[in-house]
């Protein structure tokens, strides 16, 4: 039991919980823009499969991370492009859509791969770390979370860049309205269908991104279903954290720690049956949405297609 005190087990569940937390926060974040323009995007777990999927392949062969990283995210921009064609263009149900995608990518990526790479599972080479002088020489916490790739740092910094957009720009306040008041924005002479576009679009991006991180950093492989659920986890956090970027943010470290102590406990040694240890991010989950779910306000027009005239 001692162990699970020391320096060397808390360092790696720290870092494992950045690791974890990375695909969960970009997914969070494109999330909660495309619920605060109305449409809530179910499909959002195949957006990050797709991303996943097309961002190992893109690192694979061309030997780059960042190529794989923008593979990825335009995998997810794709699968983002038949939700907006669907559901915010011809109005179907965003529900029933959404699933249908998610089962759909599963399926597909699962086959592509199959036939690509068959039973062989190449892996990539260990991602580029960087380290960020003096705070990554504290102990414990300056290698957990002051030493990772460049793009969680990245990651972390788009939560401060989307408060501002939230709160100062006009992009945000077309977002919100999209939102809670579709028809005022319309008078306003605001394009609605292109607001919610640009929302869903950009939650593909987030969230394809996201999957290629998981793929091509926190694992270095693909295999089929490797999100194993980490696009309803995003969901959660962005519906959890009320319009609230930083919220995403604190949510995502909360679940990647759960996500991390999973593996550190089974690692540890700890004499704890298996499938009770990987019900701990789903009890968190549970958790969460008792504390907070009943508080949680979401847009009025949330799931509603919009139709220029209709009431």
């Amino acid at each position: 039991m001692s162990d699970l005190f020391s320096e060397l087990f808390l360092g790696a569940l720290l870092f494992g919980a950045m690791t974890a937390a990375v695909p969960l926060l970009l997914a969070g974040l494109g999330e909660q823009i495309s619920e605060k323009a109305g449409v809530l995007n179910i499909g959002i777990e195949g957006m990050m499969i797709f991303g996943a999927y097309t961002g190992f392949v893109g690192a694979y062969y061309s030997g780059s991370l960042w190529f794989g990283f923008l593979t990825g995210a335009l995998g997810g921009a794709v699968v983002a492009s038949i939700m907006v064609l669907l559901c915010v263009r011809i109005g179907l149900n965003q529900i029933v859509i959404g699933i249908g995608l998610t089962l759909g990518f599963d399926g597909l990526t699962a086959l592509l791969h199959h036939f690509q790479f068959s039973r062989t599972y190449p892996r990539l080479a260990a991602a580029e770390i960087t380290a960020i002088p003096l705070l990554s020489d504290i102990p414990v916490i300056g290698p957990a979370f002051f030493r990772h790739h460049l793009l969680v740092y990245l990651a972390v910094l788009l939560v401060g860049v989307m408060v501002y957009v939230y709160r100062r720009t006009q992009l945000g306040l077309n977002l919100q309205a999209a939102g809670d008041k579709p028809a005022a924005l319309d008078v306003a002479g605001v394009d609605v269908v292109r607001t919610r576009t640009v929302a869903v679009l950009s939650t593909g991006v987030l969230a394809g991104l996201g999957g290629a991180y998981l793929a091509d950093v926190g694992a270095g492989i693909f295999v089929p279903f490797i999100t194993n659920g980490a696009g309803f986890l995003g969901i959660v956090l962005a519906m959890l954290a009320r319009g609230r970027p930083l919220w995403v943010l604190l949510g995502a470290l909360v679940f990647g720690l759960c996500l991390s102590l999973t593996t550190a406990l089974q690692v540890a040694g700890i004499n704890i049956p298996t499938d009770v240890i990987q019900m701990i991010p789903f009890l968190a989950v549970m958790a969460m949405l008792v504390i907070f779910g009943r508080r949680s306000q979401l847009p009025a027009a949330l799931g509603i297609p919009y139709v220029r005239g209709a009431r």
